[in-house]
């Protein structure tokens, strides 16, 4: 075939992504293999590829087609969250442009409404992880909502209820009024936010006597149900057992005293507001205090609000503040900073709430969860350092809030037969609900249109938390062959914002329902920050076009881009810079091999440079994979991409091309041809899991390959021993060569023109690496002398002193002064360093690696002055 002159990404990327998937490489079924398995953290059905999931899906393909090239039975199963606040806000806003209102048709309707938009759009994202070259096995791809899924999530809800796990309580809730949706806690975020804090007058019942108390939240003083002051308060003592007037609505409330009030915090007294503040709940029910709740379900003000009812919030804290101003009730106002706590998920301010709900009680859940991380290290967290947010999070857990007021979603299997707190019953199905039904309330009459189903959804993350597990069809068939096989799965790639939402949940659910841990190791990775460290979003408009990334630099070139930029469970500083680089390599390395394919071979004596680079590559290849394997042992992946990375582009491309390249139009030997072509495959399987259309192209380019010889599913290298001695020895010939090119360079002297080495030996010395670096210098002889030669620059390499016997017009006395100035800069350098190494301080108390790189510097220092010393000695 011919090697097209440039490597053009957008031609090839398609084709060979169509191959892969014609020739079912990244399809698994359970064999005699050793099994490796990812599940993919389901993206929401609402996404499209962003930042965080090209790198999240780049790190989860690297793994699995390094597992794929080591023989594992290699399974990543794809899949999409429902996401139910999200994707319910999204159709919502669609049947609002049509002109529907979602209180306006019935559920049914709605769901109708929302798997249109589902089949419509739901697909988006996968298509585009394709893009990037993710190797999923398709035939897997698993939705949250399909029917085995909802029917494991319905399993497991009456299976915790039927546990006695499960149960429904009157709570006060995180309450979302954009998505009118109760949070669980974590899935609320408290900012810092300036505001203000009012001082309100409240007049003493029968007298003129007015109490003072601070809010930062004036327009709830409409539920207010009483004042509270501590008891130990002096300065209210004489208020206790009286009653306040609230203003505006002018309700009567007891003053009641509890040392739970803050003597310090405003005025030392507290409005009661049970319905709107879990603490005020608490003080409500220790004292029996009314209930009043102010709002509507969107934060808009109910009847109790009086002639702010139907507007918002926000709109009557400035109006009802105005209002209480002019009636003599505001006292003043000062600046405060207040922690707000905000939807994840729209933003919107959370209102606390009092409202039925079921909840999952966790403590006796939780308790293998924390065992298998923290104690037994089962499941190991990478970095570590998240062991200490797992514990917190894990040691302090509360019942999950699991209900979601939302229609799309599975709908809780609660069916209710009458008006009593206990009448329901928990089942699979409605079938099933009507027997259960018919027993508890004694009814054997009771019909199928006598119960109704609680209207509630359950939360996201109760579909979610059994996905490892549900994917595999592992709850509703527990000991099938898939699950028996692929669980538990081997990684876990995710980010840290969803460590308690979704890891230590899966985690729950492993032990519950398998007795055994879910994953081994959960690889965290960090945010996609910009250059400013600004974390990226759509509002500040900082975050690049993926797909746009992909068509600039090709999918490789992005891949190697995000990955040289990442450290485990650090956040990404990403440069689009990066993707620059990571093309310029993938076209560094196919200019490489057309340089390679490109020579003529024949049947010649093999060279003995070539020979013996060959040997040294072949050590240093087995010497970084044995680096690249350590950092793949400890979720380093980016330190194994910089460790390929260097050793193609210096080691092979600068190095070892140069060391055999053939002399200008001469042919190269057929065995070091051979060799350079089984190293370039080589190098190619440590390339493919980062750049897998690159090396594919170029792969099926060496040489006619059936598809089992496809480099997908080719063989990954094995670690051999490594002659050390060799690299050692290279290393020596490489700063030699550098000395020699260093003086052409300075000197302008053409690399056409020979030049001769000689060589002061100060001890043994191998010459076995003469023949590299005389070829890589273009010098006509290399002579090992006793004695300094004269009129010749020099250079050292350790204990030898190197001479190159000056040619041509070099200016004596500018190369003199240059000497010169150079001379005087170290030994002023030297000064420096010996000032800081008598300083009897410094030396105590630095570490001693610290030191130790002072006294380096030292001696460098000296052998570079008596290198320059002789130059000049020698040129004069």
């Amino acid at each position: 075939m011919e090697i097209p002159s440039k490597y053009e990404p957008q031609k090839i990327e398609g084709q060979w992504y169509d191959y892969w998937t014609k020739h079912n490489y990244f399809h698994s079924t359970p064999d005699n293999r050793e099994p490796y398995t990812i599940v993919i953290p389901p993206p929401n059905v609402t996404g499209v590829l962003h930042m965080g999931h090209m790198l999240n899906n780049t790190i989860q393909d690297v793994l699995i087609r390094r597992a794929r090239l080591m023989g594992k039975n290699a399974c990543w199963v794809p899949g999409t969250d429902h996401a139910s606040i999200a994707t319910e806000a999204k159709v919502v806003a669609k049947l609002k442009e049509q002109g529907i209102d979602k209180k306006d048709i019935t559920r049914e309707e709605f769901l109708k409404h929302a798997w249109d938009w589902t089949h419509e759009y739901g697909g988006v994202i996968l298509e585009q992880l394709k893009k990037l070259g993710c190797s999923c096995d398709w035939d897997r791809t698993k939705f949250t909502m399909d029917d085995n899924m909802s029917a494991s999530v319905i399993k497991v809800f009456v299976d915790l209820f039927n546990k006695g796990l499960i149960y429904r309580g009157y709570r006060m809730v995180n309450w979302d009024p954009e998505a009118k949706t109760t949070l669980s806690d974590e899935e609320v975020i408290y900012e810092e936010r300036q505001g203000l804090l009012y001082y309100l007058a409240y007049k003493i019942e029968g007298s003129d006597e007015m109490v003072t108390i601070a809010t930062t939240r004036p327009e709830t003083i409409l539920g207010d149900t009483a004042i509270c002051i501590n008891p130990n308060d002096e300065r209210y003592a004489h208020l206790r057992g009286k009653n306040a007037i609230v203003p505006i609505c002018n309700r009567v409330i007891p003053i009641i005293e509890d040392e739970y009030v803050d003597v310090e915090f405003g005025t030392g007294c507290l409005k009661v507001t049970p319905a709107h503040d879990v603490n005020d709940k608490a003080l409500g029910e220790k004292h029996n205090l009314e209930t009043i709740d102010i709002f509507n379900e969107d934060a808009s003000l109910n009847s109790f609000g009086l002639y702010y009812e139907g507007q918002d919030r926000f709109v009557v804290r400035k109006a009802i503040s105005k209002e209480l101003e002019e009636k003599g009730f505001l006292v003043k106002t000062e600046q405060h900073l207040n922690k707000i706590g905000t939807s994840e998920r729209t933003k919107a301010v959370i209102e606390p709430r009092l409202s039925d709900q079921w909840f999952l009680s966790m403590e006796q859940l939780a308790k293998p969860a924390i065992k298998s991380v923290l104690e037994d290290e089962d499941i190991k967290l990478f970095p570590k350092k998240f062991e200490n947010t797992y514990r917190h999070w894990m040691e302090n857990i509360r019942d999950w809030n699991i209900s979601r007021q939302l229609w799309w979603g599975q709908q809780i299997p609660a069916y209710y037969f009458g008006d009593g707190q206990d009448d329901f019953v928990v089942a699979e199905s409605k079938e099933a609900a009507l027997e259960l039904a018919k027993k508890k309330s004694g009814n054997s009459a009771l019909t199928m249109d006598g119960l109704r189903q609680d209207v509630d959804a359950l939360d996201t993350w109760f579909s979610s938390w059994i996905w490892p597990i549900s994917v595999f069809n592992g709850i509703l068939e527990p000991n099938n062959k898939e699950i028996e096989y692929y669980y538990p799965t081997n990684d876990l790639v995710t980010g840290p914002d969803i460590l308690f939402f979704w890891v230590a949940r899966m985690i729950i659910s492993g032990y519950e329902y398998r007795q055994e841990k879910p994953f081994e190791n959960v690889y965290l990775t960090g945010l996609v920050r910009d250059k400013q460290r600004r974390k990226m979003s759509k509002s500040l408009g900082n975050s690049p076009d993926a797909l746009k990334l992909i068509e600039d630099y090709g999918a490789d070139g992005v891949r190697v881009g995000l990955l040289l930029s990442s450290a485990a469970g650090n956040d990404l500083m990403f440069d689009e810079a990066l993707c620059q680089q990571g093309k310029n390599f993938a076209n560094k390395i196919w200019n490489g091999f057309r340089l390679v394919k490109g020579w003529e071979v024949a049947d010649l004596p093999q060279p003995e440079a070539s020979k013996l680079g060959i040997e040294w590559y072949t050590a240093k290849f087995n010497k970084t994979l044995a680096e690249i394997e350590d950092h793949f042992s400890k979720y380093r992946i980016s330190d194994a991409l910089m460790a390929i990375y260097k050793l193609v582009w210096d080691d092979y491309s600068s190095w070892l091309l140069e060391i055999i390249k053939p002399a200008y139009q001469q042919p190269i030997d057929r065995i070091t041809f051979d060799a350079v072509i089984h190293i370039f495959e080589e190098n190619l399987k440590l390339l493919h899991p980062f750049m897998p259309f690159l090396t594919e192209e170029v792969w099926q380019h060496i040489a006619e390959r059936s598809p089992e010889q496809a480099l997908v599913i080719a063989k990954w290298p094995k670690i051999q021993a490594v002659d050390e001695e060799l690299i050692e020895g290279f290393n020596f010939a490489s700063e030699v060569i550098a000395g020699v090119r260093t003086i052409r360079k300075e000197k302008n002297i053409p690399m056409k023109d020979t030049l001769q080495l000689s060589v002061l030996n100060d001890g043994d010395i191998s010459r076995d690496w003469d023949v590299v670096i005389a070829k890589l210098t273009n010098l006509s002889a290399i002579d090992y002398v006793d004695n300094a030669v004269e009129g010749a620059l020099t250079f050292r390499v350790k204990s030898n002193e190197y001479f190159v016997p000056m040619i041509g017009a070099i200016d004596i006395e500018a190369e003199i002064k240059k000497l010169e100035e150079e001379l005087e800069y170290t030994k002023g350098f030297l000064v420096s360093v010996r000032k800081k190494l008598s300083n009897d301080r410094f030396v105590s108390n630095a570490p001693e690696p610290v030191i130790a790189l002072e006294r380096q510097k030292e001696a460098d220092a000296l052998a570079k002055i008596d290198t320059l010393e002789k130059s000049l000695e020698n040129i004069r």
